[in-house]
């Protein structure tokens, strides 16, 4: 069965948030360090307080509503989902698959021009179907219960059964970060479903039996390859912890609303690299906290059975848009996806739908545009 659903969050919810956020006591800092030591306390106070006085969760709540929602119940796990249906009837169903620490909301401003490409300035033969999943353990498909339901292979098999429930026989998928994974995951278990996957810095790993060659790689690749193997790197420092000891982490961020704010904008800083909109960031920020789902979000870390293990290719054909501060190896990437299409770009980020909403459509416009 699928229900309509709405936001409407209880006021007295909203009250108890700025009551915490008034009430917070925050910790010294050294001086001079920037964000070497993590999250600045000058920063996140700023924030917090525009967050208590300045933010309207109500202004959010409407624009959410504007997109048609649904739940439903898929092996005992209860989904969310957008599906806007573009005015085009053949139409290409596409399900967009969102990251950590962002959720469904990343994708909102993609949806327009990609359910109606005539009404944004696009050929309206690149229409889709648009669903966009919260993933289980986000948002309103929140929290999981079950041990292992936090995998991006479980995520992918929930993904797929709403799919078919939704009567979409054929469909594209979409992601990045956690989504390029559920995405790539829908390609080997819907394989004959899924006529395309496009991914935005799809998440790849080498084999310790097959190491990279260095001297073959570009040296743009020789860079990220720097990073993803950094023993002591600082980027992956927040995944230790959420992979290890996660639930001792939720204690904290689930009390403190300026807690939780530290960590999720200190993880939009370090991957992001255009400037994100402080309501947009606010909103995913707020979602985690009405719903009390940073816990099981963060679960997929300690659960998850892909992290630094190759994948098998799907053969469906993948498209793969790169965008800076992305660590994506293109070798790598051959080895595990069967790459039809590549394209890198000067601008935009890890959380491409909202730092380049425009080069994302077109990049899926294209790359979808042979495969209809």
């Amino acid at each position: 069965m699928i229900e309509d659903f709405r936001i409407d969050i209880p006021q007295d919810r909203l009250d108890d948030l700025r009551a915490r956020l008034a009430n917070t006591r925050w910790p010294d800092e050294l001086p001079d360090v920037g964000w070497t030591y993590g999250v600045p306390v000058s920063y996140v106070r700023e924030l917090a307080e525009y967050w208590r006085s300045g933010y309207d969760w109500r202004a959010q709540e409407a624009r959410l509503n504007a997109y048609p929602q649904f739940l439903t119940e898929i092996d005992g796990q209860r989904l969310h989902f957008l599906h806007v249906r573009s005015p085009r009837a053949d139409a290409l169903p596409l399900v967009l698959s969102h990251g950590w620490p962002v959720s469904f909301v990343e994708f909102l401003d993609v949806v327009g021009p990609l359910t109606d490409p005539a009404a944004h300035g696009g050929d309206p033969a690149d229409a889709f179907h648009v669903v966009v999943p919260s993933l289980p353990g986000f948002a309103f498909s929140g929290p999981t219960r079950r041990v292992r339901d936090g995998d991006p292979q479980r995520y992918a098999r929930v993904v797929a059964e709403l799919m078919a429930r939704l009567g979409y026989p054929r469909y594209g998928a979409q992601g990045g970060d956690v989504g390029s994974m559920v995405s790539a995951e829908l390609g080997r278990i819907a394989t004959e479903r899924v006529v395309g996957i496009h991914l935005n810095g799809p998440m790849v790993f080498a084999s310790w039996d097959e190491p990279v060659d260095e001297s073959t790689l570009s040296e743009a690749d020789r860079q990220r390859l720097a990073v993803v193997t950094d023993p002591e790197g600082q980027r992956f420092g927040y995944a230790a912890i959420q992979s290890t000891r996660p639930q001792s982490l939720a204690v904290g961020l689930h009390d403190s609303p300026a807690g939780l704010l530290a960590w999720l904008a200190d993880q939009f800083h370090q991957w992001s690299h255009e400037p994100i909109d402080r309501d947009a960031l606010l909103t995913n920020v707020t979602i985690y906290w009405l719903t009390e789902t940073f816990a099981s979000s963060t679960r997929l870390y300690k659960e998850s059975r892909q992290w630094g293990v190759p994948q098998p290719n799907s053969g469906v054909p993948t498209g793969v848009a790169l965008f800076p501060g992305d660590l994506t190896i293109r070798p790598l990437a051959e080895r595990q996806h069967t790459v039809t299409h590549w394209a890198e770009y000067d601008r935009g980020g890890h959380f491409a739908a909202l730092e380049a909403p425009d080069l994302l459509v077109n990049d899926l416009r294209t790359f979808f545009r042979k495969l209809r």
